[in-house]
């Protein structure tokens, strides 16, 4: 059981931090559509994949003090920005939860926009349909986020270099 719980505070200690539970939620989403062995459940949601396992375990791990949950005033929302703890680094030595090429993963999905990282997980989450009906499928239920072609053309792209860089 707390083998899953190491993956996520491995996960965000590779990551440095991670702003924004949306954030955090679709990144993980697409490190497990990218064959990274997460073992949260997804469903589809208002902003796209969410794994209500997943908040769940981010809880208990800022219980359990292995991350630190920094919550900041924006005026009208609230921002979330997660950091593993000292005690996390050390209940990660204890465990064997090495995933090459992980970490190269976490650093590319951490440098795009959570609005990015929601169309990629939608386009994802629909993978098994053709490209066509995936484009069609987001502008219906992502159709007030107004996605250009050209972006959806570079979560295209985006998602090839990450299956590209697991597979390297």
């Amino acid at each position: 059981m707390l083998e899953e719980h190491a993956k996520i505070v491995q996960f965000i200690t590779l990551a440095g931090e991670v702003t924004g539970r949306k954030k955090l939620q679709k990144m993980v989403y697409i490190a497990k559509k990218m064959n990274f062995p997460f073992q949260e459940k997804y469903q589809f949601h208002m902003y796209g994949p969410y794994s209500e396992e997943l908040t769940l375990r981010v809880e208990e791990l800022c219980n359990m003090a292995f991350l630190t949950e920094k919550m900041e005033d924006k005026g009208s929302y609230v921002q979330y920005t997660y950091t593993c703890t000292d005690e996390g680094r050390q209940f990660l030595a204890t465990m064997e939860s090495e995933y090459p090429k992980l970490d190269q993963c976490i650093h590319r999905l951490n440098d795009k926009s959570s609005r990015f990282l929601e169309m990629v997980s939608t386009l994802l989450y629909f993978n098994t349909l053709d490209r066509e009906a995936q484009i069609e499928k987001l502008h219906v239920v992502k159709g007030k986020l107004n996605f250009t072609e050209k972006e959806v053309e570079d979560a295209f792209a985006f998602i090839e270099e990450l299956q590209g860089c697991v597979r390297a």
